[in-house]
């Protein structure tokens, strides 16, 4: 079994409106040390080891339901998990 951390971030390109609520309100607090805000998702998936590699599954389930490939980005991280 894999534990897969997802990571999905908004491009670059795309504005980030609830970032730049969160720095506004960053801001008014006085962390003017703050530059920039993103917002993003973090997601954890348990995968069961099967014929496909692990890392197609993965590409798979975000750009399908994860991910929206048009406006975000993502990266996963793989670990083999520890059976208890």
């Amino acid at each position: 079994m894999f534990k897969v951390k997802v990571y999905v971030t908004l491009r670059e390109s795309v504005l980030d409106p609830q970032g730049a609520a969160v720095m506004h309100s960053l801001h008014a607090m006085n962390y003017k040390e703050v530059s920039d805000v993103r917002i993003g998702k973090y997601m954890e998936l348990m995968v069961e080891k099967s014929d496909r590699p692990v890392e197609d599954v993965v590409k798979e389930v975000c750009d399908r339901l994860l991910a929206n490939p048009v406006i975000e980005d993502y990266r996963f991280e793989i670990e083999e998990a520890v059976a208890q």
